[in-house]
Parts: C-alpha cells; structure tokens; sequence
C-alpha cells in the first residue's frame, strides 16, 4: 500500500511538473506531454482534489506505516504547493491581456465603446461555470446547426450559427464572428471548439457562426482555405436572414484555425483563392487567431524540430519544401503580412507544445512593423496549446479580453464606418 501511493503521488507530482516546462524538443514526448500540461495547467484546482482524496483514502488504508508512505506524503504535498502556484500563474493572465489590449488599442480604448457595447459586456462572462469545465450549453443562446454553405451535401461544407435567443437592443443588425476550427488540418469539427468563446459572445448580441471544411490528407491545401472563404460568402449573401451584419465580420480560430482565420483575413480579395466567386468581398474587419502555426516554410528557423514542417508537406501541401519553396510561402501568413491587414489579436501560450510561442512573437513583429492597424499581442503565462476549448480560469479570462477587443472594433466600426488606425504600437516585448 505505501509503495503504491508512493507511485502515485511520484505520477501527480510529474504531471504538475509537465505543466510548468512542458516538452516541446523530444517528439516521442510532445503529444503526451500536451496532453497532460493541458488538463493539470488548465483545472489545477481539480487536481488538488482528486489528489487530496485519493491520499485520503490511502492514508486511511495504512499508507503510512511506512517510509515509502511518509514519502509519497511529502511528494504529495509538494505536487499541491505546485497546482496552487499554477493557479496563480493562471491569474497573471488578467494582467497580460489587459496590457496587451491598452498598448494596442490605447488606454482609453473603453471610452471608444458606444452605449449598445457597454450595454453588452454587462452580460455576464462565462467565469461561474468554472466548476463543470466542460459544460458548454448556454441558456441565453439559440444555435443552428448543419447548414449548408455550398450545397453539395458534404457534411464538411456545413456550419452551424450561435445566436443570442432575445437580441440585445442596438445590436441589430449584430456584428458576426467567424470560427474556424484547429486540428492539424486533418482533424476537427465545427461543434468542438471556441465554443466559451462563442458563447459567450452570442449571449452579448453577436451572431458566431462556426465553419466545417474540408480535411487532409484527402484535401490538399488551399482547399482548406477555399472552403473558408465559401464559408465568407455565404455569410456575405446570408447571415442577415439570421440576424447578423454581412459588412461586419471578424475571424478567429485556433491552432489550424489560428493559421487558417489569419490567411483568410492577410489574403482578402485575393481572386487565386476564390475561384468562380472572385467578385465576392472577402476582407474581414479584424481577426483573432488562437496559438496558430503562421509559418510553413520555417523561414526563420522557430520551430523547434522538423515534424510539423514534414507532415505539413507530406499531408496538407503534398510537396517537399526543398521542391517547391514557394507553395510554403504562400500558404504562410507571416509571408502574407501587407500595410492594409485589418485590427488583429494574436495569442498564444508561453508553454505550448506543438505551436512554438517564438513563431506567434516573430508573426506579431513583421504586423506591426508592416500594418497600419493595430496589433494586440497576449503571450499568456502557463498556458498549453487548446487552452481555451473549456472553461477554466485562464480561459475565461482571455476570452472576456477578446471581447473587449471585438467590442471595440464593433464601436470604431459603428462610429467610423470602419476600423481605424489607433497609432504607433509597441515592438514585442517578453
């Protein structure tokens, strides 16, 4: 009994210790090493408690009638000290984006806010379902799900729309928010993700709608992307009828997702990736990308080992890198990086695993030394990649500051008829 809660508290002590330095260079460790960071640096509290009751119950068995027991005791109590320290890492969050969004935007960039956007952020964040992380249905929301944006009765051409159920007044017609799903562009569907983040803006007047499209390795990029500008079409022609504004969108979108919302939104207009729909505007008002990948070609040496690039070319591109640079390039949003680029709010986590935070640092830098519009940047402390697809603390956080930042574009849009330039940012700092 006491050598065996010695191994488990050894187990729970190594997953809080993953959740601090997460592995990031040794690829048979990578994927687990996520995995785990994820849930323990995300629900450290949950943690703590499942921990504190099982050494209950070997305490009661006897466990320490031995040494190894005293040991795992102690090995226990360090494991707690950790999650309650990344609880508080994850509070540090506040702080970031909140600084991130005032060198941005400025720091009166709430006075900019019209009377129908303070009316909104009185709604409620999404903070009080802490306790059941993974419970995603919102009473103030209505969702529409599996409707076709190309109609060819292929289920990955088909979105699904959240909606606030009583429309807030002022928000008609409501500004729309675009999610694009991540999942290593194989993977993935429009019913898992953003969803704190979807919900949370719906039940403030906002329409989100949430896009499938199509996967490899049966896609080959730009299919993904064609697929997602269909997707921008269709809201153009349609959202409206669900009470949306087709002249205000912005995009967003996680890990693939980031990559893909800041491609769509860094290559607007452009006719090579709409084919038959080249008259179709395009351009987004601002764009939000999640921990994205925003370099296949690796230009600048940052990922921090050759897998992704590899299994990019061989599955998503189909071409090697050496064989055909260019295709790399112009599927890469830092290469796509122009003066006209819309309002963005890049985050990423400073722990992630499979999306290296100095690619997100380097992608900010070329935006803001290029864009005219305003670059927020929220490198958040502790964070694994996926961190917001539930809720927990440092989610809920983040997410309330992407609203802040959408609420404002929304303002400067209903007050300016467009997003504007706010002045000189700040370089990168970490």
């Amino acid at each position: 009994m006491s050598t065996t809660f010695l191994c488990l508290a050894l187990f729970g002590a190594l997953l809080t210790a993953n959740a601090f330095v997460a592995q990031r260079r040794i690829t048979p460790f990578i994927i687990p090493s996520f995995f785990a960071g994820w849930l323990v640096s995300e629900l450290p509290l949950h943690h703590l408690i499942w921990q504190a009751i099982a050494t209950a119950g070997f305490v009661g068995a006897g466990a320490l009638e031995s040494w190894q027991g005293w040991l795992g005791l102690l090995v226990t109590f360090g494991s707690w000290a950790g999650l309650l320290a990344l609880r508080s890492i994850a509070e540090r969050a506040t702080g970031i984006v909140e600084e991130s969004l005032a060198s941005a935007l400025g720091t009166d960039y709430r006075s900019s806010w019209t009377d129908e956007t303070q009316g909104a952020m009185t709604v409620p964040a999404t903070a009080d379902r802490l306790l059941w992380a993974f419970k995603m249905q919102h009473s103030d929301v209505k969702v529409t799900r599996d409707v076709p944006y190309i109609d060819d009765g292929n289920p990955k051409h088909m979105l699904d729309i959240y909606a606030p159920k009583n429309p807030l007044p002022g928000m008609s017609p409501a500004p729309v928010l675009l999610q694009i799903h991540g999942g290593g562009w194989m993977i993935g569907n429009k019913k898992e993700q953003a969803l704190p983040l979807m919900n949370l803006m719906a039940a403030r007047g906002w329409v989100c709608v949430a896009v499938n499209y199509r996967l490899s390795p049966k896609a080959t990029f730009p299919d993904h992307l064609l697929d997602v500008k269909q997707a921008v079409r269709w809201i153009r022609e349609e959202i409206a009828n669900h009470g949306g504004d087709p002249n205000f969108i912005v995009a967003t979108g996680g890990s693939a997702g980031g990559h893909l919302s800041s491609l769509l939104t860094l290559t607007a207009n452009d006719p090579a990736y709409q084919p038959g729909f080249e008259n179709v505007d395009t351009s987004m008002n601002g764009c939000v990308p999640f921990y994205g990948v925003y370099d296949f070609s690796d230009t600048y040496r940052m990922q921090v080992h050759g897998g992704l690039i590899e299994t990019i070319g061989k599955y998503v591109l189909k071409e090697k890198l050496t064989d055909n640079r260019d295709a790399f390039l112009a599927a890469s949003p830092m290469h796509r990086i122009h003066s006209d680029a819309p309002p963005m709010f890049v985050v990423h986590g400073d722990q992630d695993s499979l999306a290296p935070v100095e690619e997100a640092r380097h992608f900010v830098k070329l935006l803001r030394e290029t864009s005219k519009s305003p670059v927020a940047y929220a490198e958040i402390p502790g964070a694994q990649h996926a961190f917001d697809i539930f809720h927990s603390p440092r989610s809920a956080i983040v997410v309330e500051g992407v609203a802040r930042f959408l609420g404002t574009l929304h303002s400067d849009y209903k007050r300016h008829g467009a997003s504007f330039n706010r002045g000189t940012l700040p370089p990168v700092s970490h």
